[in-house]
């Protein structure tokens, strides 16, 4: 049965003193109503709450400090900066080899081929999006093509450009020619449905880094396919059933090495991890990652 409503806004000293009444050390209460002006309070339960002995009234375990839930906020908020990073590569990658191998297996304009679908409706939908970003976009080459080709829309090659990852994860996951698909999944060396699924993953963790939500504890909706055979080795240092981000890393340097090879952004990762002094296991990390191939560094 629903309830008004009814608790008041406190300033911030009085949140700060809350937080004190609750069993919360707080060495610099200024700097604490600072960090609870700009980052605001309610978000910041969010990091609190793993440090919660009694979550019904409340209470903090003994020694729990602001300083400690601050630290946590701002490791949350450089791994959602350094996810994006890889992301954003993987992203710029996975476009130039969907309109690279459509477009010499169907042609320039395969995106605007129904018969390449599995699903005409789906397809429609996707082309009303595609066709809504190009008309949006204020990128040079979409007004070039506009003012010198008859075509609804640019070739694959330079449509891809103006696809946001949701949108290119829809389109493949809806491209019917088998061996199309088997292409494109073949550049990242695992299976076409892996691939789809993994996509269909990360734009889900693009999304939440992008709109700025918590990101170091969370469990995902949408879960990412395990490996199968291949690549070989990869599925040992799967997490299986798990829902919360470790996989998501294993795909993002597995992706990494591939399409930046000599990239340090597994050190960064590990540094970041460091330097905060992270309990992996919120992630769902095993307790023996640092030894997993995945996690060696390959370059010097």
């Amino acid at each position: 049965m629903t309830r008004p409503f009814t608790k008041p806004a406190i300033t911030w000293a009085d949140q700060v003193a809350l937080l004190q009444q609750r069993g919360m050390v707080v060495a610099n209460p200024q700097e604490a109503e600072f960090y609870l002006q700009h980052i605001n309070y309610y978000r910041m339960g969010a990091y609190w709450l793993p440090f919660e002995a009694d979550h019904n009234n409340h209470r903090f375990h003994p020694g729990t400090s602001f300083d400690a839930v601050l630290n946590l906020y701002i490791f949350d908020r450089q791994l959602r900066l350094h996810v994006l990073d890889a992301i954003e590569r993987i992203e710029v990658s996975v476009r130039s080899a969907w309109a690279y191998q459509l477009a010499h297996h169907c042609g320039p304009h395969a995106h605007l081929d129904s018969t390449i679908a599995f699903k005409a409706a789906r397809w429609q939908q996707n082309l009303t999006k595609l066709t809504d970003e190009v008309s949006r976009s204020d990128e040079t080459f979409i007004g070039h093509y506009r003012q010198n080709y008859s075509e609804a829309l640019p070739p694959i090659w330079a449509s891809c450009e103006v696809m946001s990852l949701g949108l290119l994860s829809r389109w493949y996951d809806n491209l019917k020619p088998m061996q199309v698909r088997q292409a494109i999944a073949k550049t990242y060396g695992v299976d076409e449905s892996v691939l789809a699924s993994w996509l269909r993953h990360l734009s889900l963790v693009r999304n939440t880094c992008a709109h700025h939500s918590r990101l170091w504890n969370r469990e995902f909706t949408i879960t990412p396919k395990a490996p199968g055979r291949k690549p070989a080795g990869l599925t040992a240092q799967w997490a299986h059933g798990s829902r919360k981000l470790y996989n998501s890393l294993v795909i993002l340097l597995h992706c990494m090495n591939i399409v930046a090879p000599h990239h340090h952004w597994r050190t960064g990762l590990k540094k970041l991890i460091q330097q905060h002094a992270i309990n992996t296991s919120a992630m769902d990390f095993p307790a023996n990652w640092q030894t997993l191939p995945i996690w060696q560094e390959v370059n010097p």
